[in-house]
């Protein structure tokens, strides 16, 4: 018995073959894409001010009265010379009172106890009343080198000496040494364990109470600004245009804008939105980003 052959065209048949779903994604495919890349960690610009935030170097968020504080060197980064400033924000990125208070020096960690706000600016720590924004007490440090960030416990206000390599803190009036010989300290933060975190030329650090610490991530070295998520989870930033995110001691670079000159300095955070708060320095401007993890 004859078979009958039917002969299709090479081209048809890889047309048919394309029209039935070979090399196309299936709906189920494309989904299951999509959720993959929600899932990476990322950071989505979410809004800029203007560019009148001369050297902003530090950006803090209270939740007291939901406001944005920026610290504004506006001079030389350890110059005594009274032009440096703060401005506050609002978390829409809309500014408030661009001279909220003036001369100060090279104003540049932040932190908030009592109703009180107390800055670092070059070898004082200055404390500024939340509401009036009027300078009630300056702390002059002995020695004091280059001082750069803040944070308190509810009791303490740590401050970092980057140059002088010191964790100092102010309790009832007085100035205390915590640690010494942490190369480069700068970023601190306190967790919601009680602990001091920090960041200096030898990685992400948690203190004990008595100064002596451990080393969560030894690659993200040389760190500026510090976010603690949880006890597990770290948002840091690298003066020169880097933020990391790092999680169960791994890091994930999350943004990185050097190419373009912007700097990422002491970077604040809105908790209940997600926001990560960043101070561009020489751009002058602050630049919001929806934090996605």
């Amino acid at each position: 018995m004859n078979q009958l052959r039917l002969i299709i065209p090479v081209t048809l048949f890889s047309a048919l073959i394309y029209s039935c779903g070979s090399p196309e994604k299936s709906a189920s495919d494309s989904a299951t894409e999509t959720a993959e890349e929600s899932s990476e960690p990322r950071l989505e610009l979410l809004w800029e001010t203007p560019d009148s935030l001369i050297t902003n170097e530090s950006v803090h968020y209270e939740s007291s009265n939901n406001q944005l504080y920026v610290a504004n060197i506006e001079g030389e980064p350890a110059g005594k010379d009274g032009i440096g400033s703060i401005s506050i924000l609002s978390t829409a990125g809309e500014i408030i009172d661009q001279d909220w208070v003036t001369g100060l020096n090279a104003p540049k960690g932040m932190t908030v106890l009592d109703g009180k706000l107390y800055v670092t600016d070059v070898d004082a720590l200055v404390e500024i009343d939340l509401e009036s924004g009027e300078i009630l007490n300056s702390y002059p440090v002995e020695n004091a080198q280059f001082l750069n960030d803040a944070d308190t416990d509810g009791q303490r206000v740590y401050f970092s000496d980057m140059r002088a390599n010191k964790i100092l803190y102010l309790e009832d009036g007085s100035i205390q040494t915590f640690a010494e010989n942490q190369p480069n300290i700068n970023g601190l933060r306190v967790g919601d364990d009680g602990a001091l975190y920090g960041l200096d030329a030898e990685g992400l650090k948690k203190y004990n109470s008595d100064g002596t610490f451990s080393v969560i991530n030894s690659v993200v070295t040389g760190g500026d600004g510090l976010i603690i998520l949880d006890t597990d989870t770290f948002i840091t930033s690298r003066w020169k245009g880097e933020i990391y995110l790092i999680q169960d001691g791994q890091e994930t670079l999350l943004l990185d804008t050097s190419a373009e000159e912007s700097n990422t300095a002491d970077i604040g955070y809105i908790p209940n939105e997600g926001i990560v708060v960043v101070p561009t320095f020489f751009k002058n401007k602050v630049a919001a980003y929806k934090l996605s993890y």
